[in-house]
């Protein structure tokens, strides 16, 4: 699959229609304002294969977990984003005929671009009817990233060759269906629909959740952009409405409908002012039309870019593939609601269900405390808080002490359907006092400890303690029947990484407990009372993390994945046949299982979490022992790799790594992107370059850099944002250049010597 176009550095291209590709296009496609999202569906009738998907954040459904055999302590419930109404549709009817490219003698001159700068979908064609009429088509759309209950959408036809008459047909459609309902469920209720000349409405709610949105619409009509006087036919019928109208065109005239769209929901407004609000966001589209909506929306993209953009010099392909990813990062979540947070899937698909996993904590908070102000990962640490009475219950039903975080979760409770993943991936809840770590360090926000960040470290250290059983035999903790990162291992005793983050995760609740001790003594005192901790509770923390068990292949020098793991046939990827690639798509899960292959950095994610704590040395024997056994199956796997390959001066495989997760959805690198993109992910890309080849780390209160170019590249540069200043770092063959867009008084260090920088440029 390789039909886009690598030479534009800011557009992804769809050059010629390519159907049996379609949902690939359509996930590369999709558009978003943090707020809501929509695949890159067209807006005409289309009777080819496609994944319909319009999503508003926040706004999900319980759908009844669906399993062959029932354990005890199983979620009820496996949380899914819903498909919302079709609000982009408008039909389309030349000279009487509806327009569907599938059924179209020829689409001549297909063209759907995602404009990343000014984030945008276009699309155009010349359809050529059976009769061998041809009728140019132009579409473009947006989802206001100023005003956030706002798309809106310019669709022109122009006939070529005949005189004709042109048939729009806007309307809103909440028929709509998720494919991954387990029981073929209807998610929404009937609540309105409504059509008027020039509007319409549809309001819909949600079974069980009881979330009401409404979606309206208004519409403008030009002939040759001049208004044409067009008289409405309205229509609507269960969760449906339209407006249709008719323009009378000579050869070469075009007829352009501006559909303005507004959504609203009972998230921000009371149920009873949802319609009105809606309405209000048409007429607000409707009064500025859409040149002046689309100039404020690319605007503030264009803001974003100036603060976030990475250039890459030499090298089309990297560079797209890094823009691709930050564009799709910013269109999923831009951190005004710390009720929200990041689907692994973003507003691109439905797999995963939308919900929050460990991925924003590893790898998401990075790329937010970089390229945004602080208080956008602080709303992520916040909406971890703000569930920690749930997490505490979910550790209750497994009869633990503490805070188990979920893996999968809309609200804080547990809502997987997998065994091996919801009762034994417990590594995950390291990730949530991780994620705390790494902002305090960052920002330098060391009250955020005494405020909110305390509370949840200490509660998952008490789950660590109470999750961890003591060996006599070896005076060590052991923590049994887990699965680390690496899901292609299930049910193994002392994962490596598991082990390492949870004696973290207890040793980190000492440091703070002596470090508020010190600094917030009153703040303190009140948290002893509130989670009534004793004396004995913290010896017990500092037994448990002191003897805590680590797995070792002596022979080898390099930390075991877990106790057993030499036990297994140990071939390498590069002996396999590629015909046997992906696993997981050609293998049983037994004859996976079994197997030494690793889905996704498992060892190394935590040599990348605590790279402190080990030496080069260290860090190569263990790279060069895992990742030639890594199928990198998993879109977190790349970035971890190609961090630590730059580390350890293997700039070849982290550039191979780079390119791998920078253009893992844009290649189609493991046969999945059509359900959508992995979102979580590309944060990893951008740390892949500013981590990896920027070699960017905190070390003391102090930004430190040890930078190297890839041999194909000419120049790269990136910014990040560190307590109030912002850094472009420019790396070339020559020099490293540091430009201190903002900001003044900041010492960084590179490659180990200390400048200075105070609105200034240094060149080394």
């Amino acid at each position: 699959m390789r039909n886009y176009i690598l030479h534009d550095e800011w557009k992804i291209i769809e050059k010629g229609f390519h159907p049996e590709e379609n949902r690939i296009y359509e996930s590369f496609m999709s558009l978003g304002n943090g707020y809501m999202g929509m695949r890159g569906n067209f807006e005409e009738d289309f009777s080819g294969d496609s994944l319909q998907g319009s999503y508003i954040a926040g706004v999900y459904y319980p759908d009844k977990t669906r399993v062959g055999w029932w354990k005890n302590g199983y979620p009820e419930y496996f949380a899914k984003v819903l498909n919302s109404v079709n609000y982009i549709g408008i039909r389309v009817k030349l000279n009487g005929e509806n327009l569907d490219i599938a059924k179209l003698k020829e689409a001549k001159d297909f063209s759907r671009v995602l404009n990343m700068r000014d984030g945008s979908l276009e699309r155009s064609f010349v359809a050529v009817s059976n009769d061998g009429k041809e009728t140019k088509v132009e579409i473009k759309r947006f989802i206001s990233l100023k005003d956030k209950e706002i798309a809106a959408i310019s669709y022109s036809v122009t006939p070529l060759n005949y005189d004709g008459k042109i048939e729009f047909t806007p309307y809103l459609d909440g028929n709509i269906v998720n494919e991954d309902s387990n029981y073929d469920e209807v998610f929404w209720n009937e609540v309105s629909q409504k059509s008027t000349p020039f509007y319409g409405e549809v309001t819909m709610q949600t079974k069980k959740t009881n979330y009401y949105v409404t979606a309206a619409m208004s519409y403008d009509v030009l002939l040759d952009g001049n208004n044409a006087n067009v008289t409405p036919e309205i229509s609507e019928r269960s969760k449906y409405a339209e407006n249709t109208v008719s323009v009378t065109t000579s050869k070469n005239s075009t007829a352009t409908l501006y559909k303005y769209v507004g959504v609203a929901s009972n998230r921000y407004y009371e149920e009873e002012l949802v319609i009105a609000k809606a309405y209000d966001a048409v007429e607000r589209a409707k009064n500025a039309g859409f040149d002046k909506l689309f100039a404020e929306h690319s605007t503030k993209w264009h803001d974003h870019w100036n603060e976030s953009d990475i250039v890459i010099k030499g090298d089309v392909a990297a560079q797209q593939g890094i823009r691709f990813n930050i564009f799709h990062m910013t269109a999923t979540y831009t951190g005004e609601d710390s009720r929200l947070n990041i689907g692994p899937k973003g507003f691109t698909g439905e797999k995963y269900g939308g919900s929050t996993y460990w991925d924003t904590e590893a790898y998401c908070i990075p790329f937010y405390l970089s390229t945004a102000d602080e208080k956008i990962a602080r709303q992520l640490l916040i909406y971890r808080y703000n569930q920690l009475d749930k997490a505490k219950e979910n550790a209750a039903k497994l009869g633990l002490k503490g805070a188990l975080y979920p893996m999968v979760t809309m609200t804080g409770e547990e809502c997987h359907n997998e065994w091996e993943i919801t009762f034994e991936e417990i590594h995950r809840n390291a990730a949530i006092p991780y994620g705390i770590f790494n902002y305090v360090r960052y920002t330098g926000d060391k009250k955020y400890l005494a405020e909110y960040g305390f509370d949840v470290i200490l509660e998952t250290a008490r789950f660590w303690v109470s999750r961890s059983n003591y060996v006599p035999q070896k005076d060590k903790y052991m923590i049994l029947g887990v699965t680390g990162p690496n899901e292609y291992e299930n049910n193994v005793n002392n994962n490596w990484y598991t082990n390492t983050m949870a004696a973290w995760n207890i040793s980190y609740a000492l440091e703070t407990y002596d470090f508020l001790k010190e600094n917030y003594p009153a703040e303190l005192k009140a948290l002893v009372e509130k989670l009534g901790i004793a004396d004995a509770e913290l010896a017990e923390m500092k037994e448990v993390s002191s003897k805590m068990y680590y797995p070792m292949i002596e022979e080898l020098g390099v930390f075991s994945q877990q106790d057993n793991y030499m036990d297994k046939e140990q071939i390498l990827v590069k002996d396999l046949d590629p015909s046997n690639l992906p696993l997981n798509q050609k293998w049983s899960w037994d004859r996976i299982l079994r197997s030494c292959f690793i889905k996704q950095a498992d060892v190394l994610q935590g040599i990348f979490f605590l790279s402190d704590r080990y030496d080069l040395e260290t860090k190569k024997k263990n790279f060069e022992f895992y990742e030639p056994r890594t199928v990198h199956e998993s879109s977190l796997s790349p970035c971890v790799h190609s961090i630590i390959a730059a580390e350890i001066g293997n700039t070849e495989k982290a550039y191979e790594m780079y390119l791998r997760t920078s253009r893992l959805d844009l290649d189609n690198y493991n046969n999945d992107t059509d359900d959508g993109l992995h979102i979580t992910s590309m944060a990893g890309t951008w740390m892949s370059i500013v981590y990896g080849f920027g070699g960017m780390k905190i070390k003391d209160d102090m930004l430190h850099f040890s930078p190297f170019i890839p041999e194909v590249w000419d120049e790269y540069s990136f910014k990040v944002m560190f307590r109030g200043n912002l850094l472009n770092i420019t790396v070339n063959k020559e020099n490293i250049i540091i430009n201190q867009e903002k900001g003044s008084n900041l010492i960084i260090k590179v490659n180990n010597k200390e400048y200075e920088l105070n609105g200034s440029t240094i060149t080394i």
